[in-house]
């Protein structure tokens, strides 16, 4: 909830910019921190193959994944963690997407109409 405020307010701020390059890039960025952060909270093993089996991960990937050395921010781009934390459930979790409001400031609904 206080993500998606502070995503809110910060593009109503930067919003004005014309600029959409960089807005998917951030997308992007924003969506894989969360999913570390979530990995993160799933501190052990056990609970990380029971979490991602509960999204729909397939078994052995989930095994995988969960038993590598290798860090939450490398982790967070995983097939494994691809399928189970889609956009729509992190959307679900109240995660809003910049791409969408920037289109929304840029394109807005009255404007989409007349055209």
């Amino acid at each position: 909830m206080k993500l998606a405020q502070y995503l809110r307010g910060w593009m109503n701020y930067f919003g004005i910019s014309e600029r959409y390059r960089p807005i998917p890039e951030i997308d992007h960025w924003i969506r894989r921190r969360i999913r570390c952060c979530y990995w993160k909270q799933w501190k052990r093993t056990r609970t990380r193959v029971r979490e991602l089996l509960k999204l729909g991960v397939y078994e052995w990937t989930a095994i995988s994944v969960a038993i590598s050395r290798k860090g939450p921010w490398r982790l967070s781009r995983t097939l494994a963690t691809q399928i189970g934390m889609t956009n729509k459930w992190l959307e679900e979790k109240g995660l809003v997407s910049v791409k969408d409001l920037w289109v929304k400031i840029h394109y807005p609904a009255t404007a989409r109409l007349c055209s």
